[in-house]
């Protein structure tokens, strides 16, 4: 068996509403979404959801090969890259191959990737994440009833711009989640992108922490500043959890090391091998992973198989236009398909014919870092004003002293 090509398309992620982070937002909804198709001479394809930045060049390191030498293929692609580096969209290419690889894998075995890797569960523990920063609160509400509906009991918000709003917003949501519960107390994130510097991540998160409890803040400061996460780590009851942007072993040796990651996280772009490798490197530390995504099928297949997987992002309950995935959510997880491989479709023709394509994106959105990004001192002075509060109960939490098991002390 050999491969013998790719193939590469593009299609669009319709949200219907505002989606975007503390850096920015689509306000259309529309997100662009690039697939790489890789075909072998025995008729298979395989699918991997990702970019295709210099794909020629990494292709060239597989191309003839057989696909089902996935991990040694990986290595190879790697090796191609080295002299520029494999860091941002070229790991995300050399991701989205890597992904098809193992498609293709296990479809010649006959088997979904969950089974082929070793899972035992196919289901998935999710947690609900709406990309909810442009929302209003009835839209921010609305969202959150739709995830309780199936199940989700846990969430991650968007935020860091303001304080007072963050912390309306979460316990918005908590009411939410609490009441689709039955009382049972609820699971709640705050994720602001590299927003701040440390001592605004920590005066932030303490004030937020004097009323709610925090299962972990996500990605507090760069992703890079192991001294800085280590900080905010110290200062806060929260895990700190971050790592999805991180491309490779090597960046996240120096936070394992430092102690500044509490929870490790990984991109579905990045591809299954990087997941697997990372996961085994956060187990021997003791730590837990966490997949990051919109269209993570990979890496849930995957995660089946590791022993330290706590909980996977769920975002749009619905798959890219032209694209199925053979998964449903159903009480608060991801539960996997018996397709062999991803158990992902692609239709081809309705992704050609789709009426919204995918353009150029702006120059203002969540994927641009804000110019006064880590100055934004004063609370609604760069972000979005406050909307009007609805009056909710906030109950305040223990003394620091008696704070949940799972808090960090």
């Amino acid at each position: 068996m050999r491969i013998t090509g790719y193939r590469t398309l593009h299609t669009v992620q319709e949200w219907g509403r505002p989606v975007g982070d503390a850096n920015g937002v689509f306000a259309d909804g529309v997100v662009p979404v690039s697939i790489v198709i890789v075909d072998t001479d025995e008729g298979i394809s395989g699918v991997g959801l990702g970019p295709h930045v210099e794909i020629e060049r990494i292709f060239a390191a597989i191309d003839g090969e057989d696909p089902r030498a996935v991990t040694t293929l990986y290595d190879r692609m790697l090796r191609h890259t080295f002299k520029a580096g494999h860091a941002g969209p070229v790991f995300g290419t050399i991701g989205a191959l890597d992904t098809a690889l193992w498609d293709i894998k296990a479809q010649v075995a006959g088997e979904p990737l969950w089974r082929l890797l070793g899972g035992r569960d196919r289901r998935v523990p999710a947690y609900a994440s709406g990309l909810d920063i442009g929302l209003t609160d009835d839209e921010l509400v609305s969202t959150y009833e739709v995830y309780a509906r199936y199940g989700l009991r846990a969430a991650k918000l968007k935020g860091g711009l303001d304080i007072e709003r963050d912390r309306h917003r979460l316990c918005l949501v908590r009411e939410v989640l609490t009441e689709a519960g039955r009382g049972l107390r609820p699971g709640l994130m705050l994720d602001v992108n590299e927003a701040w510097t440390r001592k605004q991540a920590v005066r932030h998160v303490y004030e937020l922490e004097r009323t709610l409890d925090l299962i972990w803040i996500e990605e507090p400061v760069r992703r890079w500043d192991a001294e800085g996460l280590a900080a905010v780590g110290r200062g806060v009851r929260a895990s700190v959890a971050t790592g999805e942007n991180l491309t490779g072993l090597e960046q996240y040796r120096p936070l394992i090391a430092a102690g500044a990651v509490d929870i490790v996280q990984m991109a579905a772009v990045w591809g299954v091998t990087h997941f697997l490798r990372t996961s085994a490197l956060a187990h021997a530390h003791d730590l837990p992973v966490s997949p990051i995504g919109n269209s993570p099928v990979g890496l849930l297949h995957a995660a089946t198989s590791v022993p330290n997987h706590l909980t996977s992002e769920l975002q749009d309950l619905r798959p890219p236009v032209g694209v199925s995935v053979d998964l449903h959510v159903e009480d608060g997880a991801f539960v996997l398909g018996d397709s062999p491989g991803l158990g992902v479709g692609i239709d081809e023709d309705r992704i050609r014919a789709a009426t919204r394509r995918p353009g150029a994106q702006s120059a203002e959105g969540p994927h641009v870092r804000p110019e006064r990004a880590g100055r934004q001192l004063l609370a609604g002075v760069d972000g979005p004003a406050p909307a009007p509060a609805r009056q909710i109960p906030v109950a305040p939490l223990p003394p620091r002293n008696e704070v949940a098991p799972h808090a960090r002390h």
